[in-house]
């Protein structure tokens, strides 16, 4: 107990004096210190925490959580209203992606653990180059599946490959390029990413998206080369595939069954049934469903479960730390403001920020989803995907690490932004919504929630 003490001490000098930035700040909209919302900085030091004590992520997310909790209560009130009945209609507004995104998470694990254990991975490095290069295939082909599936899953199963083919000695700055190659996938696409299907929902034309791979593509190079390249050094591939190795084709199948479900539900819903979209999580309980359906023909290891559930939580309470931050509008669109909102995404929700810019209008939506999708890559913490990978390969979980060794993904985010910009321009296509924006939709907790961040 005694190492969370900085921690709490931290969070207690900040609440101290806010009675009396209270009293300077009445009708301002909440307590300022600085011209900066108390709110913000109290989850800056959220992640700062998460940043220093990154082997005790879990207690630190909670105690912030608690800490802006009680925050909120006694000074701001919260965004529907003051006291239990604001937080109550606050929660009713955020508990589908908070589930959705919890289930996908629990899911995904076990899901990634069929794959494992369905010997396909141990034959992939036939397929694969040798050398570094083979690292590098292997990084463009996790971006071709999240391009129509799940950033949680390209990221857990391009995972779960690596650690077959480098014989279970992954790099940090190779997990990087893993998260960054997943979020790149599904920037382009409006059913690989969840910021992109909720602009499609608004009303986005699907084209209006697909010109982000102008900036994906590049971006996956400017980092998948130095990144197979740190791997090769750190543990080459393996090209010779164990003898005899015979694959599991009903663990396949029922990885197939998985996907296929997930995929089906979040288009039906989505487009069909839209109406109700915000209402239950629908994507996560259909992945439950079809491991539960498939558990007679080969079992999950239920043994992943304890473990996932405390890096959930943890991901789980920084989504709901940045769900209670004033949000209210962003600056004027332009691609100076899409630029900045990819790097507010490394640590930040981007769901909030997509549902404001939505709102907003008047942006490129190609460039908008290449930031608010890549940029959670930054941060091992800015995208659920990142989040998986570190539930998966603990090293991951350290900021500094991933800031050191994964360098090359914000120099990709950057260069591939100002390549998308020379070659395409900055092309607003104006507010496509005619309507209220979308309250969170079940497919948002698929991605990037971002939660502090990127899908």
């Amino acid at each position: 107990m005694k190492r969370y003490l900085p921690v709490f001490g931290l969070f207690a000098l900040l609440l101290l004096p806010l009675d009396g930035w209270a009293a300077h700040s009445a009708g301002a909209g909440g307590p300022a210190l600085l011209g900066i919302p108390v709110d913000f900085i109290l989850f800056a030091m959220v992640l700062i925490g998460v940043a220093l004590f990154h082997n005790n992520t879990l207690q630190v997310a909670l105690t912030g959580l608690a800490v802006i909790l009680i925050y909120k209560f006694m000074f701001t009130g919260f965004k529907h209203g003051p006291g239990m009945e604001g937080l109550w209609l606050h929660l009713q507004h955020e508990w589908v992606i908070l589930a959705n995104l919890f289930c996908l998470l629990m899911g995904f694990a076990l899901l990634s653990n069929h794959f494992e254990h369905s010997k396909v991975p141990d034959l992939l490095p036939k397929f694969l180059p040798a050398g570094w290069q083979g690292g590098f295939v292997l990084l463009f082909l996790i971006a071709v599946l999240s391009s129509f599936l799940d950033n949680i899953a390209a990221a857990l199963i391009g995972g779960s490959i690596a650690n077959v083919v480098f014989r279970g000695k992954v790099h940090v700055g190779y997990l990087a390029a893993i998260v960054a190659a997943s979020n790149a996938g599904g920037s382009g696409s409006v059913v690989g990413d969840t910021t992109t299907t909720m602009m499609w929902i608004a009303g986005v034309s699907p084209t209006a998206v697909l010109h982000a791979y102008a900036a994906a593509i590049v971006a996956i190079v400017v980092s998948g080369i130095p990144a197979a390249m740190q791997q090769h050094k750190h543990a080459p591939i393996n090209v010779a595939p164990p003898e005899g190795v015979r694959v599991d084709v009903p663990r396949v199948l029922i990885v197939a069954f998985i996907l296929i479900m997930a995929i089906s539900v979040n288009v039906v819903i989505n487009v069909k049934f839209n109406e109700i979209s915000d209402t239950f999580p629908f994507i996560g309980v259909a992945v439950w469903v079809a491991l539960l359906v498939s558990a007679p023909v080969r079992k999950p290891d239920w043994n992943l479960l304890p473990e996932t559930f405390t890096g959930s939580v943890f991901l789980l309470s920084l989504v709901m730390c940045a769900s209670l931050m004033p949000v209210e509008k962003l600056p004027v669109a332009s691609w100076q403001t899409a630029f900045g909102l990819g790097f507010v995404s490394a640590v930040f929700d981007n769901i909030p920020l997509t549902a404001l810019a939505i709102k907003q209008g008047g942006y490129d939506w190609g460039m908008l989803a290449y930031t608010v999708g890549y940029g959670g890559s930054m941060i091992w913490f800015g995208s659920s995907a990142g989040v998986a990978i570190s539930n998966k390969f603990h090293e991951a979980k350290s900021v500094g690490s991933w800031l050191r060794h994964g360098w090359h993904v914000t120099v990709a985010y950057i260069i591939g932004f100002f390549v998308m910009l020379a070659t395409v321009g900055w092309e607003p296509t104006g507010d496509r919504y005619h309507g209220a924006v979308p309250s969170v939709t079940v497919n948002q907790a698929a991605t990037s929630a971002s939660a502090p961040v990127t899908p």
